[in-house]
């Protein structure tokens, strides 16, 4: 009998923002968290003496080009997103390709070898969500322990068979559609992030919410900063040189015009700076996803480099809200590519940043959820144009361009009264369409290309 695909219920920040590594996309993120977790339960059940993975569907598909077996190699290693060192990463898998065996969760030497207990099983799918892993552990007593995992975008993983974590505890201020969040913030006389911010209380105290949101934010400014220092070529065999460094250098050496050309200029440095981290396979902050994780931060930085007073208050409630337009869709598993296609994960990203930018201005709750339905529905001519099979040069230009949209978005709701025709649900719906539509074999290049 088929076990149950758990359903996604109340969920916190800490499931949307995460610190995952490149390559673009969220090959590693989640196959690293799943590998971790079962290292843990065979553990648990005594020693193995074999550890193998079988991968379904997109992981299936484009996991070797996006290092999605180095991922699993870590994760059974006892390595998490959060703590591996990404410029280690290469020891670590050159050593297990020479010793032959693998240090189970930094406990006991297991035999393994990459080629033989990682199986890519391409053209399978398992229902549930489009990516999956199943892991089996075998005992000297000839008993075998096998679990299923599903990554849901952003580096998030649900257990198969296994209840949600938190399932027992329900937030105060429930919300599954933008009227219900309107409904709430008129109800209780509360912004969308209070809303968010009272929910997130009862799972831990606000400050340490608050010391979270502000190491997302310090995680997404310094990858800003790392990328405009980087120079050379992106991997992936594009020979694909990086150029956010060379544009810093432009720009900075200009005079300080504050035209808004010149103020997009360096909004698009910012995304481009942290979409080229991605693609050289560095630890960045999740926001949605990894493939999109340079459109906030370059909205984030320019609100605090280019507008006239801002805050840390103002940051926190800019990641705060765009947390809650996030989380609607991640609740509905609408967060990464396979579900509503490049377009979809590209307006998620942008709707998030105008909801967030438009709240850190002191917007009204209309006003952002107006913001966030317009830089959801201007996705909606994008398309995914891959190069070579891999996802590195459209993505930096796509995260670029969304990052602007959101600005333009933002400004357009804050002017006006939140008065709007077009919904988000009634985009969501649309991306599906569209997103179903898309004839098999270029589906199957795209969500190849979008773990």
């Amino acid at each position: 009998m088929t076990k149950a695909v758990p359903e996604i219920v109340d969920l916190s920040v800490l499931d949307l923002f995460s610190l995952g590594i490149g390559p673009l996309c969220s090959p590693m993120t989640a196959p690293m968290r799943a590998a971790l977790r079962f290292a843990e339960l065979a553990l648990a059940s005594g020693r193995p003496n074999r550890v193998w993975c079988e991968l379904f569907g997109t992981f299936a598909q484009a996991g070797k080009a996006y290092a999605t077996d180095s991922a699993i190699i870590l994760g059974l290693s006892g390595f998490a997103p959060e703590r591996v060192d990404p410029e280690v990463i290469p020891r670590i898998i050159d050593n297990l390709a020479i010793l032959g065996t693998l240090n189970l969760n930094a406990t006991c030497q297991i035999p393994f070898c990459k080629d033989f207990d990682i199986i890519f099983r391409e053209g399978e799918v398992l229902p549930g969500p489009a990516n999956a892993l199943r892991f089996h552990a075998e005992y000297l007593n000839e008993t075998r322990l096998s679990q299923t995992f599903f990554s849901i975008g952003g580096g998030g993983i649900l257990q198969e068979g296994s209840e949600p974590a938190r399932s027992k505890l329900h937030n105060p201020y429930r919300f599954s559609s933008t009227a219900e969040l309107l409904y709430l913030g008129k109800q209780y006389g509360m912004s969308i992030s209070d809303a968010m911010l009272a929910n997130e209380d009862i799972y831990r105290p606000r400050k340490e919410t608050e010391r979270f949101v502000d190491k997302v934010r310090q995680a997404m400014f310094s990858r800003i900063e790392r990328g405009c220092r980087h120079d050379g070529f992106l991997p992936g065999g594009l020979n694909a040189k990086r150029r956010a460094k060379a544009l810093f250098e432009t720009l900075k050496s200009g005079e300080q015009d504050l035209e808004s050309s010149s103020i997009f200029e360096w909004v698009r440095l910012y995304a481009l700076a942290v979409d080229e981290e991605i693609a050289a396979e560095d630890r960045v902050a999740t926001a949605p996803t990894t493939s999109t994780a340079g459109v906030l931060p370059a909205v984030l930085k320019f609100y605090e480099a280019f507008t006239a007073r801002p805050t840390i208050y103002g940051s926190r409630s800019f990641l705060m809200t765009a947390g809650a337009i996030g989380l609607l869709h991640q609740k509905k598993r609408l967060v990464s590519a396979p579900e509503m296609g490049c377009q979809g994960e590209i307006g998620v990203a942008c709707s998030m940043a105008a909801a967030g930018l438009t709240a850190a201005h002191g917007g009204a709750n209309v006003q952002v959820v107006n913001a966030a339905d317009m830089g959801m529905g201007r996705s909606l001519e994008l398309t995914c144009d891959l190069v070579g099979d891999l996802a590195h040069l459209p993505f930096t230009e796509c995260g670029a361009q969304a990052a602007v949209r959101a600005i333009s978005a933002a400004y357009l709701a804050l002017k006006g009264d939140g008065s709007h025709n077009l919904s988000k649900e009634a985009v969501i719906e649309t991306l599906c369409r569209t997103g179903s539509g898309i004839n098999s074999e270029h589906k199957e290049r795209v969500l190849a290309a979008w773990p």
